[in-house]
């Protein structure tokens, strides 16, 4: 329950797939921010006589000036699917995405030209960032390697599918949760977190394409015993897609030190264990720099992962100018 003096909201479980599509494109702009553009049209993808499957959904992700995407979106409940099931969808999805690759570049294509506004904009990012049209800008999105990327919109997520999602794929899996609440006036409320929210914070000031380094908060004996020691960094959340991108990570010593201190780089980003959670290895001792201080806005302080570029780290004066 959502509560307060003056009204409260009870949870309103989704009782049809259909409704949580309804839902999802209901706050699509707020969910996905306006640099992604998402395409609720269903095609069929995949090569005459092999895999083929039915997608909810796409979501090209423009965040990235050097680098966009492309996103397979299914949308599933909880109560209505096994784990395992959503976990073969989301593999057929990736064998019918490369045996099609052509075939989806012109759906995508044509569900863009249906829709003025988002083909407006997929032309500006084009002109912009170098890519000669729309059809070349699709073209470079969907045949480059690795290009398959999944996003699972789901109205809860147990930590048991989490970790199946992180186990069983080599390719990127983002998941999402959306829920739904209403009060006795029928207003409904929706709970989510902005789509990759972790990563968008952290782009203030540091353009995606830059982004290359993981901060890690580290009490004074975990920094010791295992960054130091170990030359590793264990047990962390970590966005699938943003993986790629990451190739050090740096340390952020809590109180009393309260400053990047050390600088690694990072070997290999493997699953910690049998959990939803990550190690990263370092290729060697990391490298003590130049401690780079809280300045002005406390609020910078990591109490998780964030995310920054190397560079970036190593020209600062303080942590206002690394977020």
């Amino acid at each position: 329950m959502l509560w307060n003096k003056n009204n409260n909201y009870t949870e309103i479980p989704y009782e049809r797939e259909s409704q949580l599509e309804d839902a999802v494109n209901e706050v699509k702009e707020a969910l996905f921010g306006s640099n992604r553009i998402y395409l609720d049209d269903k095609k069929k993808i995949g090569k005459k006589g092999a895999t083929n499957n039915l997608p909810d959904g796409y979501l090209i992700d423009l965040t990235d000036t050097r680098n966009p995407k492309l996103f397979v979106v299914e949308n599933d409940l909880s109560s209505h699917q096994h784990l395992k099931h959503i976990a073969v969808q989301i593999l057929e999805f990736s064998l019918s995405f490369e045996t099609s690759k052509v075939k989806l570049k012109n759906i995508i294509k044509e569900m863009l030209q249906k829709r003025p506004k988002e083909w407006s904009k997929c032309e500006a990012f084009a002109k912009k960032n170098g890519f000669e049209n729309v059809d070349f800008l699709l073209e470079s999105i969907i045949h480059k390697q690795d290009a398959f990327n999944a996003l699972l919109i789901i109205d809860e997520l147990e930590e048991e599918l989490e970790t199946v999602l992180i186990s069983r794929f080599k390719f990127p899996v983002e998941v999402t949760t959306l829920k739904r609440y209403k009060n006795q006036d029928g207003d409904i409320l929706y709970e989510f977190q902005p789509f990759l929210n972790e990563v968008s914070d952290d782009t203030d000031k540091i353009d995606i394409s830059e982004i290359d380094t993981i901060v890690v908060p580290a009490r004074e004996d975990g920094f010791k015993e295992v960054f130091l020691d170990e030359n590793s960094w264990y047990a962390i959340r970590l966005n699938a897609s943003m993986i790629p991108k990451i190739k050090y990570v740096a340390a952020y010593q809590t109180a009393p030190t309260s400053a990047i201190t050390h600088i690694a780089e990072i070997k290999s980003i493997e699953q910690w264990k049998d959990t939803n959670k990550y190690i990263l290895k370092f290729t060697e001792t990391a490298e003590k720099i130049k401690k780079i201080p809280l300045g002005k806005l406390k609020n910078k302080a990591p109490q998780s992962p964030r995310y920054s570029s190397r560079s970036r780290i190593l020209n600062a004066d303080s942590l206002d100018s690394v977020f």
